[in-house]
């Protein structure tokens, strides 16, 4: 009887201790059109840093990105949805960690057109480049640079 006492409180002993938080990849929706090659790079970048990535081809990639709440300046060849964040554009994994880190109170973050040297895009990298914050009422300010 004593035993069966002593396994049973090791027993909830154990499962009283709290369990590592299993950090789980990063879900993302990425929107691209069918035309564009370098969104399939971008996508391959993410999950190497974490991210779980499901790719949709749409032909208006234009009208998701614009109803998405993103000016037309600050378009880019693909817009993605993560954890309630729009990102446009090929935005670096640490600058997405950022962002998701510190839950700052915009719709989203785009790096506009095809800078050459961002991840999924070839060619060299020059200089440094901006990354806009974008708000719902607000002109695109600079939330970073990669």
């Amino acid at each position: 009887m004593k035993k069966k006492f002593i396994w049973l409180g090791a027993l909830l002993t154990l499962l009283a201790l709290p369990l590592p938080a299993s950090a789980g990849p990063i879900q993302a929706m990425l929107y691209k059109n069918p035309q564009c090659t370098c969104c399939e790079a971008y996508a391959d970048y993410l999950r190497e840093n974490g991210f779980e990535v499901d790719v949709k081809t749409t032909d208006d990639l234009e009208g998701i990105t614009l109803k998405a709440g993103v000016p037309e300046q600050l378009e880019g060849c693909h817009t993605m949805f993560v954890d309630n964040y729009i990102v446009v554009g090929h935005v670096a994994a640490e600058i997405l960690s950022k962002l998701l880190k510190e839950r700052p109170p915009i719709v989203g973050i785009a790096i506009p057109g095809m800078p050459s040297g961002v991840p999924g895009m070839s060619g060299p990298k020059e200089g440094s480049i901006s990354i806009y914050a974008v708000s719902k009422d607000k002109a695109p300010t600079i939330y970073a640079a990669q």
